[in-house]
């Protein structure tokens, strides 16, 4: 079982934001709370954000060696639907906008999105 993930932001406010909304949407809540990040857990997995000191220059990009990007399971189509429609107010961009829902198939029903910083996340239905 996944223990935790942690992903380093440029700009932390924002990425609380972007990622606050997305990850309270999919059933995580609140965790831990620190000057430079915060987390969200759900159940005994947990996602972090932080703008850490430690960080080098350069922008996050999804096409290079790393993290392409997250799938999470997002409930029923309607909700998937759902989550794709409110999306753009929160920060992120459709992907694959003209094949959806089955960009990953005629079978896999899902949205796919991009936050600002360039993290992408695969909103799956559980069908």
């Amino acid at each position: 079982m996944l223990h935790h993930i942690e992903l380093w932001v440029p700009e932390l406010p924002r990425a609380v934001r972007e990622w606050g909304w997305l990850l309270g949407r999919l059933g995580y809540d609140p965790y831990q709370e620190w000057e430079h990040g915060r987390s969200w857990r759900h159940g005994a997995t947990y996602l972090v954000v932080e703008q850490s000191s430690a960080m080098t220059d350069g922008a996050h990009d999804r096409m290079r060696p790393g993290l392409n990007h997250l799938a999470f399971h997002a409930g029923s189509r309607d909700q998937v639907d759902a989550l794709a429609a409110e999306a753009p107010a929160h920060g992120w961009t459709p992907l694959f906008a003209d094949r959806y829902p089955h960009a990953g198939g005629p079978e896999h029903y899902a949205a796919y999105l991009a936050n600002t910083d360039g993290f992408e996340v695969e909103l799956v239905a559980i069908t």
